[in-house]
């Protein structure tokens, strides 16, 4: 985890568009957002859009697959800033003051409920790659040629993602106290670990038969 530095680097206007310069060098300040979680949600962000392209090239059109890519690459997108949103109300929750009991008391309330959050965050964003990872699954159901790598490209990223997030999760899960919340999101992420892995080996199967294929020809 960053320091606890004010947020220096944090865009003026949450809506703005941000280049990927721009958030590249917020990410490697020391300042406490971006951080894994965020980075995670882009890279899950980088394979929906490698899933809408291959849509959009494929000689046979796949129903419904490029819109909700796109759909994806939005929403994960957005997961990033939502994340940086969740980490950044910990660090507030931990800035506040514990001078009595009362403040004790108040600040644990706050800093639980905003883990619980910046728990909840990568979970969505893991949720999302997963579903990209489905879109992969489909995808692999028809002839993929030279396309192979970018769909074995985003199913890695996907995946990577849904890893990344998995971290995210349980080291909030190290600081909360509440067990029922705690059991309730470890077993949506193992279940989202779970599906991502099955996935991402059928991906890895595909890519290699089709790289066996051209070699044999």
């Amino acid at each position: 985890m960053k320091g606890s530095r004010a947020f220096r680097n944090l865009p003026a206007n949450p809506w703005c568009v941000e280049t990927l310069d721009a958030y590249l060098e917020r990410l490697a300040s020391d300042d406490p957002v971006p951080g894994g979680g965020s980075a995670a949600a882009l890279t899950g962000a980088l394979a929906a859009a490698l899933v809408a392209m291959v849509g959009r090239i494929l000689a046979t059109p796949i129903e419904g697959l490029v819109t909700h890519a796109d759909e994806l690459r939005v929403a994960l997108n957005q997961a990033r800033a939502r994340d940086e949103r969740a980490y950044g109300a910990v660090v507030a929750a931990q800035a506040l003051p514990k001078g009595n009991d009362a403040e004790r008391s108040a600040r644990q309330t706050a800093l639980e409920a905003a883990l619980k959050g910046a728990a909840e965050a990568p979970l969505q964003t893991a949720q999302l790659a997963v579903d990209v990872l489905e879109l992969v699954a489909r995808l692999l159901e028809v002839p993929m040629g030279a396309l192979a790598s970018d769909v074995g490209c985003a199913a890695e990223f996907a995946h990577a993602a849904i890893t990344a997030c998995g971290y995210n999760v349980r080291i909030n899960h190290r600081y909360m106290r509440e067990g029922a919340a705690i059991r309730t999101q470890a077993q949506r992420l193992v279940a989202y670990e779970g599906e991502a892995s099955r996935i991402l080996g059928r991906a890895r199967d595909a890519v290699a038969r089709t790289r066996g294929a051209r070699a044999a020809d």
